[in-house]
């Protein structure tokens, strides 16, 4: 493995390039990016300072010991994506926990020269992404105050691929948080129907691409609800406008997730699932796309999500995007504090 480096995220993370070997288009990394440790919030002036006061109901540091010591935050992102949110990362750090953010395999920072973006035919192979990125992370990790806790968070896709994972390995995590997470398919009484047309196509042509249908609308959105004073800039090779394209391989290898999902799972850690209030059909551009769900049908996601496991908190947000995190300021806060609502209970309650 490499060492750190400086991240394109600039002061305050770094990267590390993880080699997972080769397929047929060449050489497969992943990234692994870390927020490096943030001071605690009533010693940090400037800009990070007002905004986390910003966000209404968090309480401020006054324990000697942060809430979070002693937890690891592994962040996978959604379909067509890569970490960029340092907003995210300081809202971890600044609790006390060591945050780190997986790029997955041909996304992102893991992208080669050659290879399909995001393509992979079988979920389960993104165990050796998180095996890479769990043995880092293990390294240098301070235990003189008893064992680690995980605490794994996944957006759209991404939680998708980290409830699977959580359920292949039980006892490993300690929480789930999952934003937005791409449980089930979009048509879903036609999920039946589809998926052996799709497993016939992946096993003749599984680099058939499906027509592009995304006009760009979700990104139009983030941009319209986007805070000037706090701005996110992505590179568009990295999260294009529109979505990367879907090969059959990768929708079949999606579908037999949902599947799995629908059956059950049986995660043995609590799981959070934060959504949007509202699903809307983003068919032409009107100002209801910058506040409801564009990519999910929400209800189904929050139904499905009762399959995660014996203690599953479902929270809605009104007015949030697909990515909650990235919604407009007001459903942004709101998704914070839920998030902080949240993690306090469980920290206090697990023992922190």
């Amino acid at each position: 493995m490499t060492d750190w480096v400086p991240d394109v995220l600039g002061d305050g993370f770094e990267q590390r390039t993880l080699p997972l070997g080769e397929d047929a288009e060449g050489a497969i990394d992943a990234t692994l990016v870390r927020a490096l440790p943030a001071p605690r919030l009533e010693h940090r002036p400037g800009g990070w300072e007002r905004f986390v006061r910003g966000l209404r109901g968090l309480p401020a540091f006054d324990d000697a010991v942060p809430l979070l010591d002693g937890v690891d935050v592994l962040y996978v992102h959604g379909w067509s994506d890569y970490f960029f949110q340092k907003r995210l990362a300081r809202f971890w750090s600044s609790r006390g926990a060591r945050f780190f953010a997986l790029d997955l395999r041909k996304y992102g920072r893991s992208l080669r020269d050659g290879q399909t973006p995001g393509y992979i035919a079988d979920l389960t192979t993104y165990d050796e992404d998180i095996a890479a990125a769990l043995d880092v992370i293990a390294e240098d990790a301070d235990t003189s105050r008893g064992p680690r806790r995980l605490v794994l968070m996944g957006h759209s896709t991404g939680g998708l691929v980290l409830s699977l994972w959580a359920a292949r390995h039980p006892n490993v995590a300690s929480a789930v948080i999952l934003n937005s997470p791409w449980l089930e398919f979009q048509l879903a009484p036609a999920r039946a129907a589809i998926a052996p047309m799709v497993e016939l196509q992946a096993r003749l042509r599984p680099l058939d691409a499906a027509p592009q249908v995304d006009l760009g609308f979700y990104t139009r959105a983030q941009a319209e609800v986007a805070d000037p004073d706090d701005p996110m800039e992505t590179n568009p090779i990295w999260r294009p406008a529109q979505t990367m394209a879907v090969h059959a391989g990768w929708l079949h290898a999606i579908l037999a997730g949902h599947r799995t999902v629908a059956a059950g799972l049986s995660i043995t850690a609590p799981v959070c699932v934060l959504l949007s209030a509202r699903s809307a059909i983003p068919s032409r551009w009107s100002e209801e796309l910058t506040s409801a769900d564009t990519v999910l049908v929400v209800d189904d996601i929050a139904r499905r999500a009762l399959k995660l496991g014996s203690s599953v908190t479902i929270e809605r947000i009104d007015g949030a995007l697909h990515d909650v995190f990235l919604s407009r300021r007001v459903a942004r806060d709101d998704a914070y504090a839920r998030l902080e609502r949240w993690v306090t209970g469980w920290a206090r309650s697990s023992g922190s």
